[in-house]
C-alpha cells in the first residue's frame, strides 16, 4: 500500500483528480454551466469526494502512527472532514468552503509543500518584522494626524483614518494624490511622505522578502543535508559489510601448498 500511495503514478493522479474536482467546483458557480451540465457536475464532485477519502483512509492505514505526526496529513484530513458535512438548510454557507479542496495541492505537489514549509519557518522573523511595521505605522500616523488632521482632513482627520491613509500609500496606491493634496497646504510634506515611503516600503518590506529567501534556502540546506546523510549511512554500512568480509576470510585457515603449487592430495 505504501509503494501504491508513494509511486509517481499514483501522485499525478491525485493531482489530476484535485485539479479536477477545483474546476467542477468553479463551474458550478456559473448559472449557464449548472443548468446544461449540473447534474454531471455533481457527480463529479461527488466522485472526486469518494477518492479523497479513500486516499485519506489508505494514507493512515499504510502509515499506521506516523500518519498522526506528519501535519500535512492532519492539514488533508481537516479539509476532507470540512466537505463531509452536509451543506444544506441552515449551514448552506459552508458549500462554499468546498473550494478549500484545492489546498490539497499544496500537500500533494512536493514543491509547494516545500514552500508553504519555508513560510512557516519564517513566521518568528516575519512577526519580528510586521512589529517593527507596526510600530512605524503608528508613529507616522500619529504625528500626520497631528500635522495634517487639518490641513487634509479626508485622509488624516483621526487616527485609525491615518493609519489606513498611510497603509494605503504603503502599497503605492494614489500616494502622490494625497501627498500633493497636503503640499497645497505644507509644502514641505514632501519630506514626511518620502521618508516614510522610503522606510515602510523600500526596507521593511524587503525585510520580508529577505527572511522568506533565508528560510527556503535553510530549507533547501537541510533537504540536501539529510540526503548527505543517508548516502553517508549507505556509504558506512557498506563498508561494515566489506569489513566483516575481509575478518572472515582472515580468520579462515590457510590451505597447505606443495612447492610446484598443487593443492596436496585430499585437500578440496
Amino acid at each position: 500500500m505504501r509503494s501504491i500511495l508513494e509511486s509517481r503514478f499514483f501522485q499525478r493522479a491525485l493531482i489530476t483528480v484535485i485539479v479536477l474536482n477545483t474546476a467542477t467546483i468553479g463551474a458550478e458557480t456559473s448559472a449557464v454551466l449548472t443548468d446544461h451540465i449540473g447534474g454531471i457536475l455533481h457527480t463529479v464532485d461527488r466522485v472526486t469526494l469518494a477518492v479523497f477519502v479513500v486516499e485519506l483512509g489508505a494514507r493512515a492505514y499504510a502509515y499506521r502512527g506516523a500518519f498522526l505526526k506528519d501535519p500535512w496529513n492532519h492539514f488533508d484530513a481537516v479539509i476532507v472532514a470540512g466537505a463531509l458535512i452536509p451543506a444544506s438548510g441552515p449551514v448552506s454557507v459552508l458549500r462554499a468552503l468546498r473550494i478549500l479542496r484545492a489546498l490539497r495541492l499544496v500537500s500533494a505537489v512536493p514543491s509547494m509543500r516545500k514552500v508553504v514549509t519555508a513560510l512557516l519557518a519564517a513566521i518568528p522573523g516575519m512577526a519580528s518584522i510586521i512589529g517593527l511595521l507596526v510600530l512605524v505605522m503608528y508613529v507616522s500616523a500619529v504625528l500626520a494626524t497631528e500635522l495634517f488632521g487639518q490641513a487634509a482632513p479626508a485622509y488624516f482627520a483621526e487616527l485609525p483614518v491615518s493609519l489606513f491613509t498611510l497603509f494605503q500609500m504603503m502599497t503605492g496606491d494614489a500616494w502622490s494624490d494625497i501627498t500633493r493634496t497636503v503640499m497645497a497646504e505644507h509644502p514641505w510634506a514632501w519630506v514626511f511622505f518620502i521618508g516614510y515611503i522610503l522606510v515602510s516600503t523600500f526596507v521593511v518590506l524587503n525585510l520580508f522578502i529577505a527572511v522568506v529567501v533565508n528560510a527556503m534556502d535553510e530549507q533547501s540546506t537541510s533537504s540536501e543535508e539529510e540526503r548527505t546523510d543517508e548516502q553517508l549511512a549507505t556509504v558506512l554500512a557498506e563498508l561494515a559489510r566489506l569489513h566483516a568480509k575481509i575478518d572472515a576470510i582472515q580468520a579462515a585457515p590457510a590451505v597447505p601448498v606443495v612447492p610446484d603449487g598443487r593443492l596436496p592430495t585430499g585437500t578440496a
